[in-house]
């Protein structure tokens, strides 16, 4: 593999792994903040919209923006049922194609018809789902093209390390 090619895969990588490290955070959070409002509520008959909405906004973006981490650590559930049958090439000409005719064009599909509500959403700074609640609905739809280019640049380095290095990664 080409010094350049070796690089750009490590580049993307890293990316990758560095926006997992960071989302990582938020399941801990989520989950504390989950427990802080079933507390408050059943405890001390205590609720607020806008806390309760921050564990969708938490989950939303743990799931939104982790996405491509667990393509990186081939953490996504595989439901092909013949792909343990066959060899590393196999293997290998399933990933590719997998990455070339499903995942990054879907990518590229979502991004296209999801570019409009978003930018939308960001031109009057969309307000909260519910009243009372956190007032960045935009943010969240923002999530969507964040998902795929996050998804589209790990998918690229996968590409290149099946075409360039040979790897499967089981």
């Amino acid at each position: 593999m080409g010094q350049n090619v070796q690089k750009l895969i490590g580049t993307l990588d890293g990316f990758s792994h560095a926006v997992g490290s960071v989302v990582r955070w938020l399941a801990l959070a989520m989950v504390l903040v989950q427990f802080f409002v079933v507390v408050a509520r059943y405890v001390f008959g205590l609720s607020d919209v806008a806390v309760n909405e921050s564990v969708l906004y938490m989950h939303a973006t743990l799931f939104m923006l982790g996405a491509g981490y667990t393509l990186l650590v081939n953490g996504h559930v595989r439901v092909d049922i013949f792909y343990n049958q066959f060899g590393p090439t196999g293997r290998r000409r399933i990933d590719l194609l997998g990455h070339l005719l499903l995942l990054m064009p879907t990518m590229c599909a979502i991004l296209y018809w999801s570019w409009p509500a978003v930018s939308n959403s960001w031109g009057i700074l969309e307000g909260p789902i519910s009243v009372g609640g956190i007032k960045a609905v935009f943010l969240l739809k923002t999530l969507i093209p964040a998902f795929c280019i996050l998804l589209l640049l790990q998918s690229a380095s996968e590409v290149l390390r099946l075409l360039f290095g040979g790897e499967t990664r089981d």
